[in-house]
């Protein structure tokens, strides 16, 4: 490694820098240079072999049925779209790159030319940089591919009259989202199963929370013998798979041989004469089995908030509940002022991901009773959420995949949306780095 006494332009070495490589050689950076124009050639031959034809399909979508198909030509393109993003990074990094080796020759830093100093900078200084770009573009692909693909597809006319190869795409612009207003029986689906997954997403993790905070507050009393025999049996509902737990549970509610209106009702009513049940119509009535999934869901959910609070409870110090019997404080006020604030210090974060995770619970919903019973409208059933409606969409004899991709970016819109403002309000990304 060198000191280079020849004034450098850092302007003329940032404008060579668009063409990865120029700039390094300007700079006499011969091996990075090679190296950088080395990458810039394989770009040329992509996008001469698979980049323009890629983005022309995803612009026509094809123009020849059954030679064409719509389908792929659009994958194809978003591909594309992700590797020109990855190659104007890789442009905006050389362009830095080379004005900023510019300024430090100007100033008589050292700064590595040949390969071996090349080497030796990048594994010192960029090491990290190498161990993670892989996973980078990993999660390009496997992440990001797939949205890019969802988005555009809410874009196009991809539905069941419109299969390709034989029938080609076409490019629709916000129809389909127009669609969810203005077409009466998606106009009618779409408002009631929104506002469904907004009440059972706010009822069922709310009810699971409250079940397991107030489990794990009284199961960690002084006064509870056989705590450890509690805690097993309340972790019962999160050992047994949920997939096995639900399918119970939808024939635990059958209307005429189900235990809950054979046994458990008629039990409760002999304990308590003046109730009377009847037959409730668990899986048949709307209402009722929107209440079912709720209990349920309820069941399912609570374990892990109670071990999340369980462990919460045992780090808060026994001094400040001391202090506060001395003062006089009554068991409500221990639990506003320390207990509740202590936990959602703490498990906020986890509480607000209970309800994203049940805004998109698919398996409950579809489990226990098929999204059933009845229809609003739209392929739509009365007890369908958003992800099940899309699941419907997508698999019913006159698929809408369009209209199921549209519906895809509103929950999207919604869930991230909810999230960053509930994650902003209780400082979930504050990791007091301040």
């Amino acid at each position: 490694m060198i000191k280079s006494t020849t004034k450098q332009n850092p302007n003329v070495a940032m404008l060579l820098g668009a063409v990865p490589g120029l700039g390094q050689l300007y700079n006499k950076q011969t091996a990075k240079g090679l190296m950088l124009l080395a990458v810039f050639g394989l770009e040329l031959v992509e996008w001469l072999v698979f980049g323009i034809p890629a983005l022309i399909g995803l612009i026509t979508l094809g123009d020849r049925p059954v030679v064409d198909h719509s389908l792929f030509l659009l994958i194809k393109g978003s591909m594309q779209l992700i590797l020109t993003i990855v190659m104007v990074l890789i442009h905006a990094a050389s362009i830095r790159d080379a004005k900023l080796t510019a300024e430090r020759l100007n100033r008589g830093e050292k700064v590595p030319l040949s390969l071996k100093e090349t080497m030796d900078g990048v594994y010192e200084n960029g090491f990290p940089y190498l161990l993670i770009i892989p996973a980078y573009l990993a999660m390009a692909f496997a992440i990001v591919f797939p949205v890019v693909v969802t988005l555009f597809i809410a874009f196009t006319n991809y539905d069941f009259r419109h299969i390709p190869p034989q029938k080609l795409l076409d490019w629709v612009g916000g129809k389909n989202f127009m669609n969810m207003v203005q077409l009466s029986t998606f106009r009618k689906a779409f408002g009631s199963v929104l506002s469904w997954t907004f009440i059972w997403t706010f009822a069922a993790s709310t009810l699971q929370i409250v079940i397991g905070v107030a489990t794990a507050i009284i199961a960690n009393q002084s006064f509870i013998k056989f705590r450890r025999l509690f805690g097993v049996i309340f972790l019962l509902p999160w050992a047994v798979p949920a997939f096995i737990s639900i399918m119970t549970f939808g024939n635990f509610f059958n209307d005429s041989i189900g235990a809950m209106n054979v046994q458990v009702l008629p039990f409760i009513e002999k304990l308590l004469p003046f109730l009377d049940f009847g037959i409730i119509p668990w899986k048949t009535d709307a209402t009722f089995t929107k209440i079912a999934v709720i209990m349920v869901q309820g069941w399912l959910g609570f374990p892990y908030i109670y071990v999340l609070v369980s462990g919460i409870l045992q780090s808060i110090p026994a001094d400040l509940y001391e202090a506060a019997t001395v003062d006089g404080a009554s068991a409500w006020q221990k639990f506003r002022q320390i207990t509740l604030p202590m936990i959602l210090a703490v498990a906020a974060p986890t509480f607000i991901s209970q309800y994203t995770f049940n805004f998109n619970n698919f398996s409950i919903i579809y489990l226990f009773n098929n999204g059933g019973p009845g229809s609003v409208g739209g392929g739509a059933g009365a007890t369908d959420i958003l992800i099940s409606w899309i699941y419907k969409l997508t698999t019913q004899t006159s698929p809408q995949f369009s209209m199921a991709s549209a519906v895809t970016l509103v929950i999207s819109l919604i869930v991230i949306s909810v999230s960053l403002i509930s994650f902003k309000k209780f400082n979930a990304f504050d990791m007091g780095d301040k």
